[in-house]
């Protein structure tokens, strides 16, 4: 049987008028979103002095902010500093919150019942800066790279949903394993982790973000500037709030007037959100998914 021929219904006025209205609106919130961004990237490639003519192109082209940036060793450390510490911490922390969450997602385990009090607990309360503070130091992490991972390996609520996800995998599949011979391990390495993509890439995102763009820690519990991050080094370039502030190696620019701290600052932003650009659109096939694990079954 033929299936019938559906009709288009007509859009009358009003119909016409409110796809306007979304569009519009639509339009303006993508240019709300997109400029700022633009703006910067615009900036960053301007003689700092031309700024203020620099809106939608640059007014006078020059790539000396950047150069500026790459032979200041301050820059290029907090740099290097930032690409190590969201590399180490993002694999440390995946590694443990899914051994944690794989753990816990099986309901004989002893225990299971106090381990995710404590993990619930964790969650929503903290003894503040002054202890954790002092709970670094007498691990001798203040003043350590180790203080930037340490602390940040478990991630209490990626685990709870981490939880919901492995229990979402069939049992029967761990008991075919078993009868193969298959351990615990190579259950968890080969098969778990293999069907866990998803999940992995989505906490991978978050706390590889959350890395790179976190500056409290390094501005409490590091006093070494070789330790400094990119995101901590640019809260103090702001902080300054001085028109004429230059590191050593932009004072020499600032000489010519082509580069001043902002152009700096701008080139800086530029390159701390090149990296998360490059990066999403391989974990963007997985993100959609993995963001709505656990959001049925909890």
């Amino acid at each position: 049987m033929k299936n019938p021929i559906r009709h288009k219904r007509k859009k009358g006025k009003g119909d016409i008028v409110l796809d306007i209205f979304i569009y519009a609106s639509l339009i303006l919130i993508a240019v709300i979103t997109i400029y700022p961004f633009f703006f910067t990237v615009v900036r960053s490639f301007n003689e700092g002095t031309a700024s203020s003519s620099t809106y939608f192109w640059p007014a006078r082209p020059t790539l000396e902010n950047y150069v500026t940036f790459f032979k200041d060793g301050k820059w290029f450390h907090g740099l290097i500093v930032s690409i190590l510490r969201t590399l180490v911490g993002t694999v440390v922390s995946v590694i443990f919150t899914c051994i944690v969450a794989y753990a816990l997602s099986f309901k004989n385990l002893a225990y299971r019942k106090l381990y995710m009090t404590l993990l619930v607990i964790s969650m929503y309360f903290s003894a503040g800066i002054i202890p954790n503070y002092v709970l670094l130091k007498s691990l001798n992490l203040f003043d350590s790279f180790w203080v930037y991972i340490v602390p940040s390996a478990l991630n209490a609520f990626f685990v709870m949903v981490g939880i919901s996800f492995f229990q979402e995998i069939p049992a029967d599949l761990f008991d075919s394993a078993k009868v193969d011979g298959a351990n615990d391990f190579v259950i968890f390495f080969k098969i778990v982790l293999p069907v866990s993509k998803a999940f992995l890439a989505t906490i991978a995102l978050f706390v590889g973000v959350n890395h790179w763009n976190s500056w409290f820690d390094s501005a409490f519990f590091i006093q070494n500037p070789n330790l400094k991050t990119l995101s901590n080094l640019m809260m103090e370039l702001i902080n300054k709030n001085q028109a004429g502030y230059l590191s050593a190696a932009s004072a020499a620019a600032k000489a010519n007037s082509t580069v001043t701290s902002f152009s700096i600052q701008t080139a800086a932003m530029v390159i701390s959100v090149a990296p998360i650009i490059c990066v999403y659109p391989f974990l963007q096939k997985y993100f959609v998914k993995g963001i709505m694990i656990g959001s049925v079954k909890g």
